[in-house]
């Protein structure tokens, strides 16, 4: 190639990559408002098709919206491929854009629901993959994109669209906000969510007190115990996060409800988490406790397939112009952790940098956009 022709290259353009970006937070998408989760899935069909993708739809169902499958045209089932998975859905309620966090640029910084986790890391690759085409190149893997409607809410649709393309795939890449100033995820602890009913026997609380059999007096025990199975040296926690119940003051409670949240780092941990938290005997014999729930996202464990490819992110990284680093572990679950619990090569947060998710001060720095596209390119280049 002439220095002439080199010159005359397409520019990876931090401007034109938050252009589309903030065309995708301009739709805000509540998880559970499906019909603004499709207008954002038809967008990004549409993006898509045009770059000659074979597209799917899968329909969504229990409420929620579609998920929407995109696979580069030399994609062959059985055939070594890479599985960009994201994340359509945010945790902001409608009109977020325009009130408690509105679309605004300050500085490096851009603001708006939605931006940082995760439209600008789902954007990437999509920009990566349409700057390679321009360059009159390819992947040299076939690639499918996975875009979901439900991750914010632990997945409960898709997740088995996920385990099945995930099996499809050489390797996941999971376009998550990156984290701590730019560090790329290798593991994630597993959650679990547990919900317990306890009831007993209501009961003037002046005239008949010692009738009653206290729901809440129960919980508390309950309670307590829980939260004693947490463990930081093991890197476990037990989180009961919602409690109810009772129905005056005047009397002695028949019900009461709590959710449990858990967190673990292993499989082994996760198992015998599980038991203790839904084997609960109660204190009182006139009481009677109902548990429910489990594991809703298995844990993300680091492995030696996991850390070759970080070491090939690294590098892409690098030929990008900086260095890419990994956290050493995060206690939020993504939909990686059901890619690599399959045994997949999983990588997640390379989105892009900033900070705020899930808060009103949710934003991206634009000054990480450019480097972060271009290592999804070397990245599309080198995995193979």
């Amino acid at each position: 190639m002439s220095v002439a022709e080199r010159d005359n290259e397409p520019k990876i353009d931090a401007e034109e990559i938050l252009e589309g970006i903030l065309e995708w937070v301009e739709i805000e998408t509540p998880t559970y408002h499906a019909e603004e989760v499709n207008k954002l899935a038809a967008t990004v069909e549409a993006q898509f098709e045009g770059l000659g993708l074979n597209m799917e739809r899968v329909p969504g169902r229990d409420g929620f919206g579609d998920h929407v499958i995109a696979r580069t045209p030399d994609w062959e089932e059985g055939k070594p491929s890479i599985l960009v998975l994201s994340h359509m859905d945010t945790v902001h309620p409608m009109g977020t854009k325009e009130g408690a966090n509105p679309i605004r640029r300050e500085g490096d910084s851009v603001f708006g629901p939605g931006i940082y986790d995760m439209k600008a890391g789902a954007y990437l690759p999509y920009y990566a993959y349409r700057h390679l085409q321009r360059m009159g190149s390819k992947p040299t893997l076939p690639v499918t994109f996975l875009f979901v409607s439900e991750e914010e809410v632990g997945s409960p649709t898709s997740r088995a669209v996920i385990e099945a393309e995930a099996k499809k795939a050489k390797y996941v890449l999971v376009t998550e906000p990156a984290r701590d100033g730019g560090k790329v995820v290798t593991a994630r602890k597993g959650v679990g969510r547990f919900e317990m009913t306890i009831t007993g026997r209501p009961a003037h609380s002046g005239a008949q007190h010692s009738d009653g059999r206290s729901a809440i007096r129960e919980m508390a025990h309950q309670i307590l115990e829980i939260e004693a199975l947490t463990d930081y040296d093991r890197g476990v926690t037990t989180n009961v996060g919602l409690i109810s119940g009772g129905t005056g003051v005047n009397v002695v409670p028949r019900e009461a409800t709590c959710e449990i949240d858990l967190r673990v780092v292993s499989s082994e941990d996760g198992e015998a988490l599980v038991a203790q938290i839904l084997d609960r005997k109660s204190h009182d014999p006139d009481v009677t406790i109902e548990i429910s729930g489990g594991m809703n996202r298995p844990p993300y464990e680091r492995s030696d397939a996991i850390m070759a490819l970080f070491e090939e992110a690294k590098s892409a990284a690098a030929e990008a112009g900086f260095e890419l680093e990994t956290t050493p572990l995060t206690g939020g679950g993504s939909d990686g952790n059901f890619s690599a619990a399959v045994g997949v090569p999983t990588l997640d947060g390379l989105g892009a940098d900033g900070r705020g998710a899930h808060t009103l001060e949710e934003q991206i720095y634009v000054s990480s956009l450019a480097p972060r596209a271009g290592m999804w390119v070397k990245m599309f280049e080198r995995l193979g």
